[in-house]
């Protein structure tokens, strides 16, 4: 198993990330000056921070605006190794997290879909069917209230 260690940050590192979740497109130059570097010094710090794996600029999207209606979690009691149930389940077309966990379930997988026609396929055809699942419990989203990425800054 790959051991995990945290990447100790400094305040500077901490206020780049911390502008870059405000608004992941903010110039180097305006970051450069709400926490006193310059430009370049800006960018090479997010470049290292990005290389190493400590953070990823990306677009966040809202699904109900693309048109997947429906997203659920759903709890799974494994047979066998949980890290293959897991690593196969993560392929799944509409999987959008997946993480093992200790506790009532032995993987947790949240599925974004077009609507209940396409949950009820992805889990009859796709969880339900991989050979080592031996049970779900299905939790439907009803409301969003509340998802935030900006863990590790104030």
């Amino acid at each position: 198993m790959p051991k995990t260690t945290a990447t100790p940050l400094d305040e500077t590192s901490k206020a780049i990330i911390e502008q870059l979740q405000e608004d992941g497109r903010r110039s180097y130059a305006d970051i450069g000056k709400a926490v006193g570097l310059s430009e370049a010094a800006t960018r090479q710090r997010v470049q290292k921070l990005t290389d190493a794996g400590v953070m990823q600029i990306v677009a966040v999207t809202d699904p109900l605006q693309l048109g997947f209606a429906r997203q659920a979690m759903i709890g799974v009691k494994v047979i066998g190794d949980i890290r293959v149930a897991a690593e196969d389940l993560a392929k799944l077309p509409g999987v959008s997290y997946v993480v093992a966990t200790a506790g009532s379930f032995d993987v947790l997988v949240e599925v974004v879909c077009e609507s209940d026609d396409d949950l009820i396929g992805i889990l009859n055809d796709s969880i339900r069917a991989h050979p080592n699942v031996r049970e779900t419990e299905t939790f439907v989203y009803l409301k969003l209230h509340r998802q935030l990425y900006n863990w590790g800054t104030p």
